[in-house]
């Protein structure tokens, strides 16, 4: 599993010096990042990347709710090779009919991906897990309906604070999760409370024990109280000391 950092942690820094922001990620020692809001950066990131030797294997991108073939020309000219739609709504998940439409919506997708030498992807929030569907999540219910193709990042903290097993959830979902995020925190809803890796509630090594077949473990902080760029620092560390960090 290679390690890598979800943009959207350092947004406010990528704002005001997007070069500067990565070439202090690569300082960190990052090898890798995860995008956000691909197709708006797409002009800044790719001289960034590129200067930097920075790579991103992995991005979120609105798909079902946007340009999907701005989305995937950006991750053409990127690099990128897998394209995760980043959320659908809370009140699309309380009802079968319409976590059927997402999963015939992103079925469909997963073809114009293939057609590229891509694949798409799911990242999930809370409400995916705190819905119900048939005795199971409304995740895993989605993970039922959908085409091979289609993959999975479980936000292993989110998934936790919606009541999850995060474990069990990664045992269900098997080889279709191919990225975790990673971020810790007392498991509540307010972003401030999350802290670095290994400072939490969360049981981070049995999350990673029970994903072998990941490719990537992204870090990522919605809001931090401190200086976002020791708080990834300290994550990255931590992953190190375990082992798994690449």
């Amino acid at each position: 599993m290679v390690t890598s950092v979800q943009l959207y942690s350092v947004r406010e820094a990528l704002a005001s010096d997007l070069p500067g922001t990565l070439r202090r990620l690569a300082d960190l020692g990052f090898e890798r990042v995860e995008p956000f809001a691909l197709v708006d950066l797409a002009d800044a990131l790719a001289p960034a990347l590129a200067e930097t030797g920075l790579l991103a294997p992995t991005t979120h991108a609105s798909l079902i709710n946007g340009d999907a073939a701005a989305v995937f020309d950006a991750a053409e000219r990127l690099g990128v090779s897998t394209v995760i739609d980043p959320m659908v709504p809370e009140d699309r998940w309380a009802d079968a009919d319409a976590i059927t439409e997402t999963a015939v919506a992103l079925n469909r997708l997963a073809q114009d991906a293939a057609d590229r030498g891509m694949r798409v992807g799911y990242h999930n929030h809370w409400w995916e897990l705190q819905h119900q569907i048939e005795g199971v999540s409304a995740l895993e219910h989605l993970a039922g309906l959908l085409d091979p193709r289609v993959v999975l990042e479980v936000d292993t903290y989110w998934a936790a604070t919606g009541g999850a097993d995060v474990p069990a959830l990664l045992g269900s979902l098997g080889e279709r999760v191919v990225a975790l995020h990673i971020k810790d925190g007392p498991l509540t809803l307010d972003p401030l409370a999350q802290v670095p890796a290994g400072q939490g509630a969360m049981d981070i090594p049995a999350a990673l024990a029970a994903a072998p077949s990941a490719e990537f473990e992204v870090i990522e902080f919605d809001a931090y109280a401190g200086d976002i760029f020791e708080g990834l620092a300290a994550s990255l560390a931590y992953l190190r000391d375990l082992g798994s960090a690449g």
